[in-house]
């Protein structure tokens, strides 16, 4: 019985996590009209973030702040640098800058803070 009610957890706890994601979307288009491809890239921009934080000794709490000023931060350099000065392009030169970004975000993450597979022991 207790498989049962870990499995239906982890089914939530995964629904809950696709529903923020699909959220994130969806407030990120309609307020800017941008479809924004580098969305996932920043997501894991911010993981690694917050686990490269609290490997070091950095406190949960304190990581997770950190973490959130660093994003907020890099999203209001994002915001500034790339997505402003193409306000009223095409869709596909806003679809090739988000694109591009991806690629920029997920490279800067690895030369960061490495390649290696990381776990987060939560306890």
């Amino acid at each position: 019985m207790t498989f049962f009610f870990e499995t239906l957890l982890g089914g939530l706890l995964a629904g809950t996590l696709y529903s923020l994601v699909a959220i994130g979307f969806v407030l990120i288009y309609k307020a800017s009209g941008v479809f924004n491809f580098a969305q996932g890239s920043m997501l894991l921009f911010a993981a690694l973030t917050f686990v490269s934080l609290h490997d070091q000794g950095v406190p949960f709490a304190l990581a997770l702040l950190l973490t959130a000023l660093v994003m907020s931060v890099g999203a209001l350099l994002i915001e500034r640098l790339v997505l402003r000065p193409l306000v009223n392009r095409s869709p596909i030169t806003l679809f090739m800058a988000t694109l591009g970004l991806s690629f920029i975000i997920e490279g800067l993450a690895q030369g960061l803070m490495g390649s290696q597979v990381r776990a987060l022991d939560l306890g």
